[in-house]
């Protein structure tokens, strides 16, 4: 009964939750738009942050309470932390010379998890989809992330401690600041208090002169106990010098993406100019982040798994999406988060035709993504898809949903799944005068409408003198189709002049004449849908989701990774240590090793009970023990890691038993039917 009345406490707080969560997210929203309006007022401003803050604290206390209600779904991190590091799954990188923030190494059993977990992504979504694979270089030229409005995008305002010379971001060093002064002072005067909270809220938005000033007023002061020196900009990425002049900038990529959209044409090609298609790239990231925290989920270097489908703007189906229609997933609308706070199970189909998801491709990449996290191990009930608020989505974009994953952090963003639309082919277009087009074949001819144009060269060329036919050329492909002429037209009638590709074109040096024609195929620039994997966040949700205490001993602790991601594939264990154990030990284990499965073989003195647990600490699935039977039947027992159960077979089956369970062909369940099951003890 007291089990029951828990259960059902921690429902109702669970739903009280959930209705906070949705008062945050609308607050939190509608505080973004006030921070950009400039008609807001900092009164109105610092009222909705506040109400911001006060639903936060209530979200705080109601998750508390629902802890206190289940302490055993509470997750235990010193013993997770301890194996991690005593496993040697995750170090800090270079230790002895006392680390590095943001930088880790992965240890043996880490680095075969992800070289499997990478194999397995490889071979659902590339080879099962035919994309086309690229290694584009990690260092970029400056020119083209100023295209893609990284150089701009990536920079805050940094201090500097003048004696030790560590480097802070200023505006949170200013947020921290007045939090303490209102903190320290519950008594302020609410004029006062106030106050402070508008300078709070800008602070991000202050010139450096300007934050000076105010980290002056406030008394910040650096960990030397002087104050900080001057502001000045800090770009997350890393920048470096391309060749020995040093005049050539260049950073190392933050994501991935734009090799891939660079050499979209030449991809094209490759493709025989049939669309739609994929390309996908995985390699690493850097971002210089200024406090990196919670382990793998925030550091300054990392593994990302990209794919940038190119469609038809006009038609985002998917020609496989039938495949994927029944598969229900768990939905996290932007009209759930901003009303409800709860999530929707809902069919791909039914999310597509109901509008909930904006197109076939962006929610068939959705089911894919889903269904690799359950191939790969990951606990189904701790996944959802959060769609993007639309004061969070970039002005180019269409619909964006966030794979994220459920683990002791909270919700974390591990795969963005994002329709670009025709954004990035168009600004390394425009800024290269480089048609990034694809073409639509007609089945029957299609008449169109469109501008017939007549320069006035003289006029032209005085103007713009030597890109004379640059903008000619660009006024004629517009002039193509008269939908993407008519705004120009529309200006020009209008305002007397229109901008085109950046030059300003006036009346005078053009007329035109709406026209038709026939066209047997189209020309576009295409749309991209961008699933984002980042591989390090993916990783370390999995750890968490696959370790646990046995029941019977919390000590022993287990990562239950599924066969066709575990490290190593199976143990070989001898029960003693005699020299004729020993040789079938190695018999075994060459075999097993002949079929490229990862083995470990322990010949130790430890009992065969502490042997098992060293294994199933880093989450070997299968154990086989040889002992003195197998030198009389040539039989050994088979151990299953999670049940623990035991089968004898014939040595001569385990290699091809196991191998068709890691590949999925078998199961364990199949396996105790077809085999004799055995009882041994493990102490």
């Amino acid at each position: 009964m007291a089990s029951s009345n828990a259960t059902e406490g921690s429902a109702a707080l669970q739903d009280q939750l959930d209705a906070l969560n949705a008062k945050i997210t609308k607050q939190g929203s509608q505080v973004r738009v006030l921070k950009k309006a400039s008609s807001s007022n900092g009164d109105e401003i610092a009222s909705a942050v506040a109400a911001l803050k006060q639903l936060k604290l209530e979200a705080e206390s109601i998750r508390q309470k629902k802890e206190e209600l289940d302490p055993t779904a509470q997750f235990n991190r010193k013993v997770f932390d301890e194996l991690i590091l005593r496993k040697m799954f995750i170090i800090p990188s270079f230790e002895i010379h006392g680390g590095v923030k943001g930088l880790f190494d992965l240890g043996p059993p880490a680095c075969a998890l992800k070289a499997s977990m990478v194999d397995v992504w490889r071979k659902h979504f590339v080879l099962a989809e035919s994309m086309l694979e690229m290694e584009c270089t990690c260092l970029t030229p400056a020119v083209v992330l100023k295209t893609s409005g990284h150089v701009e995008r990536f920079t805050d305002l940094m201090v500097k401690d003048p004696v030790g010379g560590e480097c802070f971001r200023a505006d949170k060093l200013l947020e921290d600041a007045i939090d303490e002064l209102i903190e320290e002072n519950p008594d302020m005067p609410t004029s006062e208090r106030e106050e402070h909270m508008r300078i709070q809220i800008q602070a991000d938005a202050f010139s450096p002169a300007e934050l000076d000033e105010q980290m002056v007023k406030y008394g910040c002061k650096a960990p030397s106990g002087e104050p900080y020196g001057p502001s000045f900009p800090f770009n997350l990425m890393f920048k470096t010098s391309i060749g020995p002049e040093g005049t050539a900038v260049g950073y190392l990529r933050p994501e991935t993406a734009q090799g891939l959209f660079v050499n979209f044409r030449r991809l094209l090609d490759a493709n025989a100019q049939k669309m739609p298609f994929a390309a996908a790239q995985i390699g690493l990231g850097f971002r210089n982040e200024i406090a990196p925290r919670s382990g793998l989920l925030r550091v300054r270097e990392f593994t990302m798994g990209e794919i940038e489908h190119f469609v038809n703007p006009d038609d985002k189906s998917h020609p496989n999406f039938s495949s994927v229609a029944s598969k229900e997933l768990v939905l996290f609308g932007r009209d759930d988060q901003l009303g409800t706070g709860k999530t929707k199970t809902m069919a791909v189909g039914d999310a597509v035709s109901t509008g909930v998801v904006n197109n076939e491709t962006l929610a068939y990449f959705m089911a894919r993504t889903q269904l690799f996290m359950e191939k790969i191990g990951m606990d189904p009930t701790r996944l959802r898809f959060r769609q993007h608020l639309t004061t969070e989505m970039a002005h180019y974009a269409c619909d964006c949903w966030d794979l994220e994953i459920h683990s002791s952090y909270g919700w974390v963003e591990c795969v963005g799944h994002a329709d670009r639309a025709c954004y990035d082919l168009s600004v390394h277009g425009k800024a290269t005068k480089t048609p990034m087009v694809a073409t639509l074949k007609l089945d029957e001819p299609r008449e169109i409408e469109a501008a017939k144009l007549k320069f006035d060269r003289k006029a032209l060329g005085k103007t713009f003198k030597a890109n004379q036919r640059v903008v000619a050329s660009a006024m004629e492909a517009l002039a193509e189709n008269w939908v993407d002429f008519e705004p120009i037209a529309t200006a020009l009638e209008t305002e007397g002049k229109a901008t085109v590709d950046g030059f300003e074109i006036t009346k005078e040096m053009v007329t035109w004449k709406k026209t038709s024609k026939m066209v047997h195929e189209i020309k576009f620039t295409p749309s991209v849908i961008e699933p984002s994997f980042g591989m390090g966040r993916i990783l370390y949700s999995l750890l968490e989701h696959c370790f646990y205490q046995r029941d019977a001993d919390e000590q022993r602790c287990v990562m239950k990774f599924k066969p066709a991601v575990a490290p190593q594939k199976c143990a070989v264990l001898p029960i003693s240590s005699g020299a004729e154990v020993n040789a079938v030990v190695d018999e075994i284990a060459a075999d097993l090793l002949e079929s490229d499965m990862a083995t470990r073989v322990d010949k130790s003195t430890a009992a065969l009970g502490r042997r098992y647990a060293r294994v199933d600490e880093i989450g070997v699935p299968f154990a086989v023990t040889v002992d003195f039977d197998t030198l009389t039947d040539g039989s050994v027992t088979l151990r299953e890691r999670d049940s623990m159960a035991q089968i004898r077979l014939p040595k001569a089956d385990v290699t091809g038993l196991v191998f068709d369970i890691v590949h999925g062909r078998f199961t364990w369940e199949e396996a105790i039917a077809k085999y004799p099951v055995v009882q041994v003890k493990e102490d």
